[in-house]
């Protein structure tokens, strides 16, 4: 759960750019957006090999 706490002097527009950097760092507003529509169980595995196969070009690639 992501919690907000005003500092001291900081306007209400601050703590909502802070609070939605918080969201984005966290992955929440990702996972709201994949999950807003019906993935069918093919794509999501497509869609995890595809990620997988991307990280591993990116270990492979730093390790030379």
């Amino acid at each position: 759960m992501i919690k907000v706490k005003a500092r001291a002097g900081e306007s209400i527009q601050q703590m909502v750019k802070r609070f939605k950097k918080m969201c984005e760092k966290e992955g929440l507003i990702r996972d709201i957006k994949r999950n807003s529509y019906y993935e069918k169980p093919s794509e999501a595995n497509r869609r995890k090999r595809k990620k997988s196969a991307r990280m591993a070009r990116i270990t492979s690639s730093n390790r030379i």
